[in-house]
């Protein structure tokens, strides 16, 4: 009993010590997906929690900061989604700025969506989580050169899919 407990306690450390990079990574990811600093520090809470319950095989991945931003991406798409089922308050249409925003944000998820999920997955972890190129194939388990194809893949079809300003305005966020 008391090596389980041992066991238990220095996987407790070792995340611990990852805590701050891996928040990082999924707050990044949460906030470039939402635009919103409070959906983005929930969004990355649930995937340090989701993280932390997983701890002993996420530890073991090629990547833990790969899998971490993933997560979170993806709980951040489906913050998304649950939002934008409801119905727009007038404050949020008056205001031009935000409501630009989030038409961009919408037309994102909309080209993200239509991305298959290799592509997806590359972007996510290249441009939402910042990981270099070398980081984005190991977590992905294929060669730098496959991640860079992937990546010119699905930034052409992210062009295509998205509204002529969308690119430039995101590019800024």
């Amino acid at each position: 009993m008391a090596t389980v407990e041992k066991g238990v306690g220095l996987a407790e450390a070792a995340f611990e010590d990852h805590f701050e990079t891996l928040y990082g990574v999924a707050y990044r990811v949460a906030f470039r997906l939402l635009g919103r600093r409070e959906l983005a520090q929930d969004a990355a809470q649930e995937a340090l929690t989701r993280t932390f319950a997983r701890w002993r095989q996420v530890a073991r991945h090629p990547d833990p900061t790969a899998w971490v931003a993933k997560v979170a991406a993806n709980l951040a798409i489906d913050v998304w989604r649950r939002r934008s089922s409801q119905p727009v308050s007038r404050e949020a249409e008056a205001a031009p700025g935000p409501e630009r925003l989030v038409e961009l944000r919408a037309d994102l998820h909309g080209a993200l969506a239509r991305l298959p999920r290799r592509q997806r997955e590359v972007i996510v972890l290249r441009f939402l989580a910042d990981l270099p190129e070398r980081e984005v194939a190991a977590a992905l388990g294929c060669s730098p050169g496959a991640a860079k194809q992937h990546a010119s893949r699905a930034l052409a079809a992210l062009r295509a899919h998205m509204h002529d300003d969308s690119t430039e305005v995101l590019a800024d966020v």
